[in-house]
């Protein structure tokens, strides 16, 4: 055997024995194995919790979190029957969830706002609701919480659908059709407000939150988990709370710069931008509220999520009203 074989089985016998090390590592340090399923797919505004684990915020309170993703509503019923722990979709989800007797219960109210927006070019004459009163308005679907929050803010400016030419548009082209002005306005999300603004579109919007109370990611977790297990409930906040904290304390940049290349390669080269909207609508908005300020993150403002219900329950969304405290709780949050 020369030197270079008996270097190379060196090597890979050291490889292998650190990937047993990593592999037991959650084992010997006695951290509990939890699953979170996320909606949609790996991006980099889930950031909060994929720094919780890459800094150890989750492994400080005994917990190695594991990510899988799928489907807002394929989520809460994964949950449910507690195929995974936790899970994190769009609150409107878990309205529709309870409504239909799904157990699920919201632990962490992370979004405190919900992400709708109507965005419209200033050069359209449009200033204030009313002004849509013979435009053109797109949202993707009859069945998307933009539809709803759209009939809201026409009744609220003494409109109705009829006053409006309504256009149903893909997601994939909604955006587009605003820029190529074949609509006057878009009922969407207000992260393509920031994109618009950013590619040089001279954009404005109304935030739906500001009529209609709403929220956007909250984690879940059974009604049977979270009485079995509270500490591990607790636990797994604490460690998002970290995180967040992490990141309202000026660390996106740095958190970004861990995060994209192992869980969002697609997205390097676009660090700056993603700063931008992180610090600006996630820190400055998203994250953080008044009953952030006054109660901590993750607050779940009861008020708000009945009134949220209340619309939905009025619309047509779900079919029976509801309490928001017999599934929002903040009990977990101390």
């Amino acid at each position: 055997m020369n030197m270079s074989t008996a270097t190379l089985r060196t090597s890979l016998l050291c490889a292998v024995l650190l990937t047993l090390v990593v592999a037991l590592g959650a084992s010997a340090q006695g951290l509990t194995r939890v699953t979170i399923q996320i909606d949609g797919a790996a991006v980099p505004y889930y950031l909060p919790l994929y720094i919780a684990k890459e800094k150890g915020f989750f492994a400080e309170e005994g917990l190695d979190v594991e990510f899988l993703y799928g489907a807002a509503a394929d989520i809460v019923r994964n949950v449910a029957v507690q195929n995974v722990e936790f899970g994190f979709p769009n609150a409107d989800s878990v309205i529709a969830a309870r409504a239909s007797g799904i157990p699920v219960k919201v632990v962490h109210t992370t979004l405190q706002h919900g992400l709708g927006a109507t965005i419209f070019k200033t050069n359209r004459g449009i200033k204030e609701p009313r002004d849509l009163k013979g435009k053109t308005v797109a949202i993707t679907s009859y069945g998307s919480p933009n539809y709803i929050q759209l009939q809201v803010l026409l009744k609220n400016a003494g409109l109705t659908l009829d006053d409006i030419n309504l256009r149903i548009v893909g997601t994939g082209a909604i955006v587009n059709a605003l820029v190529t002005d074949q609509v006057d306005a878009i009922v969407f999300s207000m992260l393509r407000t920031f994109e618009l603004r950013h590619a040089g579109v001279d954009v404005s919007e109304w935030r739906s939150d500001d009529f209609l109370p709403s929220f956007g990611n909250v984690v879940v977790t059974s009604d049977a988990y979270a009485e079995r297990n509270p500490q591990v409930v607790r636990a797994f906040i604490r460690g998002l709370n970290k995180a967040l904290q992490y990141l309202i304390d000026g660390n996106v940049r740095t958190a970004l710069d861990v995060v994209i290349p192992k869980y969002t390669p697609s997205y390097e080269g676009n660090e700056d931008y993603l700063t931008d909207v992180l610090n600006q609508v996630y820190v400055g908005y998203l994250w953080q509220s008044e009953d952030t300020a006054a109660h901590g993150l993750g607050w779940g403002n009861l008020d708000r999520w009945n009134e949220a219900i209340r619309i939905q329950r009025e619309y047509g969304i779900i079919n029976r009203d509801l309490d928001a405290a017999e599934f929002v709780t903040n009990e977990f949050l101390n």
